[in-house]
């Protein structure tokens, strides 16, 4: 008794398929194969995913079938679009080093390794800084004339990479707390142009009584880097691979 499947059956069958079933199919056998590349089966998924290739077979190549068409789309999506590689760079392997400054006060500063510093919940990058434990913070006041600057170290200081340098008019005050921000350059081995993300820095502000005069402090430090195309933080990784561009000595 013959085993085989008729092919109407495997034609309902394939119907049903996506296009990753339907190409692995099509590898069962020379029957399966025939079945599993009919143009009908192909022609709505391939017009679909790819409106724009399909004016390939009525004006270029009309003998072209559908699953190579849709094949050359599937290879052409993939290639511009690569999975994003791991960062070669971990947080632990980073120093932050912030510093303040204004006119009327020496420098404050504060060394933070990245294994030390409070992460995002959600993987964002986009740190924390407590500053309450360290006592020249505590008399620090923030002026209209703050300076502030944000290095990023390697660790074994084989790469210094300066995420932000700003003072004054780089500043804005909401409410209590200070904000600065500064557009971060492209990766070198762009061609000029904008990275599209922005380094930013927010000082929470918290309130000293010092001889009978009120005064404001800073509290925290936060950290972040933001992208200007959605508005949102970009990932830890994201942050990672976007730094080590400047921080490698030998990356090119």
């Amino acid at each position: 008794m013959s085993t085989s499947i008729p092919w109407e059956v495997l034609d309902l069958i394939a119907t049903n398929l996506d296009p990753k079933t339907l190409a692995t199919a099509s590898s069962v056998s020379k029957s399966w194969r025939h079945v599993m590349s009919s143009d009908h089966l192909w022609e709505h998924v391939t017009t679909s995913h790819f409106p724009s290739l399909t004016p390939l077979r009525s004006t270029t190549v009309p003998s072209l079938p559908y699953h190579r068409l849709y094949n050359l789309g599937f290879t052409s999506t993939k290639r511009r679009q690569p999975p994003p590689s791991k960062p070669r760079i971990p947080l632990q392997n980073l120093l932050f080093i912030i510093t303040l400054t204004t006119s009327n006060s020496p420098p404050v500063t504060v060394i933070k390794p990245g294994t030390a510093i409070s992460r995002d919940a959600n993987a964002l990058f986009l740190f924390d800084i407590d500053v309450r434990d360290h006592e020249k913070w505590l008399n620090f006041e923030l002026l209209d004339d703050t300076k502030v600057t944000w290095h990023v170290v390697l660790r074994g200081f084989e790469g210094v990479f300066t995420m932000m340098d700003c003072k004054g008019k780089g500043s804005f005050i909401s409410g209590s707390d200070g904000w600065f921000s500064a557009e971060l350059p492209a990766a070198r081995w762009c061609c000029g142009g904008s990275s599209g993300m922005v380094a930013e820095m927010r000082l929470t502000m918290r309130e000293e009584v010092e001889g009978g005069r009120r005064k404001m402090v800073v509290g925290s430090v936060c950290v972040g880097v933001l992208s200007i195309v959605s508005w949102r933080y970009v990932g830890v990784d994201d942050g990672l691979r976007y730094l080590q561009h400047f921080l490698e000595p030998h990356d090119v």
